[in-house]
């Protein structure tokens, strides 16, 4: 998931030419109609949202471990770029006074506008939810990374870790909404345009990359010092270029991620089998994004994924921290294959403070909880709720169970033991069957699964990788990843606490052509809806295809209390989601017809509802 210029390192070398021949930035581009274009084409355009009157983290059981949660670092290098750079960073804009600085990338409010949330609770920490400073930074060889002045300091790794993409949020009447756990509302691809073009900036704009350097090496630094910095800033920029033209070789086949969704699986396969063992064939096209999925109770389900492709959860959680650069040797046998800088330990305490103990039902799920509807929202009608529950109990209650609240759910036969454990062994402990739909009957859009089935990776033979499937194969380099740093420990790592680790599962993966159907506890706090985030509201997933729409912009963050949905109001500088392509699809899922088995069609999943009852199911799902 490292940063990409979306424009050419040659084309912003033009465009500076003219900036500089014309004196003055801002003259320049009055003066050149083509310099304004090619400014106006790579310049990143963000909305504009109001300043909260005030922001109320949701209660879910969790206030004393949010704080770390937030920061925890996996060991990623997300950005590849030090710490100390990404907040010395200017925002890429140009200036009427190129002289001063514009701004940093790292401010907050500018942030905000990626919809990184900024830190309430720590905000002299400097970084959004989701950031982590980790520990000493190295470079695409595993050597530190200097400051030029001071070379015994390694410079320190600054990444995305787990809630960057889970803590949602929603805005309603002037009151900010946090949700732990959540979907966030990111826009991940805006971002690392802006980093690249960031950097691109303090390369080649006048004064700027002067400033980055007093702020990097210090006061007054040496033409030499100021020398090997710049060496360092062309690597960047040269291996960001790599980046870009690997995203141009696969761009017919991808599709634009926008604001709360990301394209997960592929972009870890690209990092792993493309960046980090060097091998240009092995990148995929982002052509299946997913709506960042909400995690409260996971750690309890059997498989995850929208495609219930992945079993167990330490191969789940480091497979991510590869995906968003952690550090794997993957290549040089002698740094030690499978050698790592993935924090374990930190991931072993990040899924045991989601899970909690076994749940039951006299206690419930006893780690991160799912938000309840809250005050400030407009009152749920009671009356419609309970019309709206006997719906739910006829028409979703068997592929999303009864409501988590109920006796009948703890009680389902689907808690059951995963195949490697035994009653005698851990007595009590149950996880959550989800049952997996065929997209051919459900009829939503295919591309997630399908394309995770249909990927080929090439893997080098040293490292005994004997499959070519990419799931299987990420699978197998993942768990080798994990075992090299459990017996590298001193001693190494019990088997007894490696199993625990692990979650009692085994490295389960599959492909299956469809997706899972999970509990609807806060699903009111998650939108949109359906595994892509084609479907605005829950009104809209109740309604005919025919109904939906088939346009709307992503990046909204007021609160449809109406409809259960983020607004679709035009947001200027927003994503607009077209659902006409594929991997974009909002098909299926569908409630039309007389719920016949005679007039039953692929994607059609219960009978024709009126508006009444549409609304009657959206006010009872506000209550679970």
């Amino acid at each position: 998931m490292a940063w990409k210029p979306n424009s050419s390192v040659a084309s912003l070398a033009l465009l500076f030419s003219v900036i500089v021949a014309a004196v003055v930035v801002i003259a320049g581009l009055m003066g050149y109609p083509y310099v304004a274009k090619v400014y106006d084409g790579i310049r990143v355009k963000l909305p504009e949202y109001p300043t909260a009157q005030k922001t109320r983290w949701l209660d879910q059981n969790w206030t004393d471990k949010r704080d770390w949660f937030h920061h925890a670092d996996q060991g990623t290098a997300t950005f590849h770029i030090p710490y100390e750079w990404f907040m010395a960073l200017e925002q890429p804009v140009l200036s009427l006074t190129p002289l001063t600085s514009v701004g940093l990338l790292s401010d907050p409010a500018y942030l905000d506008r990626f919809g990184f949330i900024p830190d309430p609770t720590d905000p002299k920490l400097g970084l959004p939810v989701g950031m982590a400073r980790g520990k000493a930074m190295v470079d695409g060889t595993a050597q530190p990374w200097k400051n030029p002045r001071a070379p015994y300091n390694d410079m320190t790794r600054i990444g995305l870790t787990c809630a960057a993409c889970h803590t949602g949020r929603f805005t309603y009447q002037g009151t900010e909404f946090l949700v732990d756990g959540g979907p966030a509302l990111t826009d991940l691809g805006k971002f690392r345009s802006a980093l690249g073009l960031s950097l691109a900036f303090t390369r080649f704009v006048p004064f700027r990359f002067d400033r980055f350097a007093e702020k990097i090496i210090g006061a007054s630094p040496s033409e030499v010092e100021k020398s090997q910095l710049l060496a360092q800033l062309d690597k960047i920029l040269a291996q960001g270029k790599g980046l870009a033209d690997l995203d141009t070789m696969v761009a017919p086949q991808s599709v634009v991620e926008g604001f709360g969704r990301l394209d997960a699986l592929n972009r870890i396969g690209n990092e792993v089998f493309a960046v980090d063992l060097k091998i240009p064939a092995n990148y995929a096209a982002t052509s299946a994004p997913v709506h960042f999925p909400r995690i409260w109770d996971s750690s309890w389900f059997d498989w995850v994924q929208y495609n219930a492709s992945i079993e167990q959860p330490m191969v789940r959680n480091a497979g991510e921290a590869m995906g968003v650069s952690a550090m794997v040797n993957l290549t040089s046998a002698k740094g030690g294959l499978y050698n790592s800088g993935i924090e374990i330990m930190n991931l072993d305490r990040i899924e045991k403070s989601l899970a909690g103990k076994q749940p039951n039902e006299s206690t419930g799920f006893t780690g991160l909880k799912s938000p309840q509807w809250p005050s400030e929202l407009p009152p749920i009608k009671k009356a419609v709720a309970e019309q709206g529950a006997i719906l739910y109990k006829d028409l979703c209650q068997g592929c999303h169970l009864p409501p988590v609240s109920s006796a009948e759910f703890w009680k389902s036969d689907r808690w059951s033991l995963p195949d490697k454990r035994t009653e005698e062994r851990y007595p009590g402990e149950r996880y959550l069957h989800l049952e997996v739909f065929p997209f051919a009957r459900i009829g939503t859009d295919p591309a997630q699964a399908q394309d995770m089935f249909d990927r080929k990776v090439t893997v080098p033979q040293e490292l005994d990788v004997p499959y070519d499937g990419f799931g299987f194969a990420l699978g197998a380099v993942t768990e080798k990843t994990i075992k090299h740093w459990y017996d590298s420990q001193t001693p190494p790592v019990a088997p007894e606490k490696r199993e625990e680790m692990n979650g009692y599962r085994n490295n389960g993966i599959d492909h299956p052509l469809g997706y899972k159907a999970r509990p609807l506890n806060g699903i009111w706090a998650t939108p949109p809806y359906l595994h892509n985030g084609s479907v605005p509201n829950l009104y809209a997933l109740f309604s005919p295809v025919s109904e939906r729409p088939t346009k709307f912009d992503l990046g909204n963050r007021e609160y449809d209390a109406g409809n259960v949905g983020y607004r679709t109001d035009k947001l200027e500088n927003g994503f607009e989601l077209d659902t006409t392509l594929r991997g974009n699809h909002n098909t299926g899922h569908e409630f039309n017809g007389d719920g016949t088995k005679q007039n039953e069609k692929d994607g059609v999943i219960g009978r024709f509802l009126t508006k009444q009852e549409r609304m009657a199911l959206v006010e009872f799902l506000k209550t679970m």
